[in-house]
């Protein structure tokens, strides 16, 4: 990461360590250290995969339910910054960072700035383009990660950060160049990655060599799987974590060398989303806590 960009570490973690270099702290041993850490991974649920779990009550008591202690919001929540935090204050959780839409990054920023900065969050993301929004050549995509770099720029000086969040149409190549690197390239290094990789697979590529492109820019990941080809219609092919077709002991480490700072949990439809989230965060936690002992 640019260390010209406002950022605060994740508290179990020391700026430009990986989880297995936190072993190599000296004077700890290995045994003290996974037991400091063996509850609080940087692990996150995604808000949008509980939208349809009841009230926004029920759905932040089933985050902090399944052992998850912090959220990427959808936006507001269609609540109010002091409501919000309340129920923040309530479950124990933080806000990590907020999906934000593109209009409201260009026409509405000081009123997503002030709602998110009431609510401990610093950092927005933008989760999808609408297709009429999408550029369709390179140029194209390099104009708007120009203006999102502008954003950015904005964004940085009220100590907030800005990110991307792909689906699989940024990795239609131009160029020999995919699509999200010709935004990320034009837009300059404050611009960060929020890396969907269930989403970099359906668009044809490798994620765990995805990773390798991003630069240490790479905010976090979505953490996600894709079922089985012709599978789990009802779930738009996805799958709970760890019980997909990604090959998660190749990819989680190459991840962790590119310096992410937070798994975020998402599914698209989920039958049982309490369930989806809890768990994706059990997977997550044994497979963090081997690769710290590796």
């Amino acid at each position: 990461m640019n260390m010209d960009i406002p950022s605060s570490p994740p508290r179990w973690k020391l700026p430009g360590m990986t989880v297995a270099g936190i072993m190599t702290i000296a004077g700890m041993s290995q045994a003290g250290l996974a037991q400091e850490n063996a509850t609080e991974f940087p692990i996150a649920a995604q808000m949008y995969t509980l939208r349809d779990f009841g009230e926004l009550e029920e759905q932040l008591a089933a985050v902090r339910r399944s052992g998850i202690q912090a959220i990427e919001t959808v936006g507001t929540q269609d609540v109010t910054a002091e409501e919000l935090d309340a129920l923040l204050e309530a479950n124990e959780l933080e806000v990590v960072s907020s999906h934000v839409p593109l209009d409201d990054l260009r026409h509405r920023l000081d009123e997503t700035v002030a709602f998110n900065r009431a609510v401990g969050n610093d950092t927005l993301t933008l989760p999808y383009l609408d297709e009429q929004a999408r550029p369709t050549d390179a140029e194209g995509w390099q104009a708007l990660g120009r203006e999102l770099g502008d954003i950015a720029s904005r964004l940085r000086d009220e100590d907030f950060r800005l990110a991307y969040h792909n689906h699989d149409f940024e990795m239609e190549v131009f160029e020999d160049k995919t699509a999200l690197e010709h935004m990320l390239d034009a837009a300059g290094p404050e611009l960060l990655v929020e890396l969907d990789v269930a989403w970099v697979a359906r668009g044809g590529l490798d994620p765990a060599e995805y990773v390798t492109r991003l630069d240490d820019r790479l905010f976090a990941v979505h953490a996600k799987d894709n079922a089985p080809q012709g599978t789990a219609e009802e779930e738009a092919g996805f799958a709970t974590l760890g019980q997909g077709v990604l090959e998660w002991d190749t990819l989680l480490p190459a991840i962790d060398r590119a310096g992410v700072e937070w798994y975020i949990i998402e599914h698209d439809m989920p039958l049982d989303a309490e369930a989806v989230i809890a768990e994706g965060h059990d997977f997550l936690r044994d497979e963090l806590s081997s690769l710290q002992g590796d």
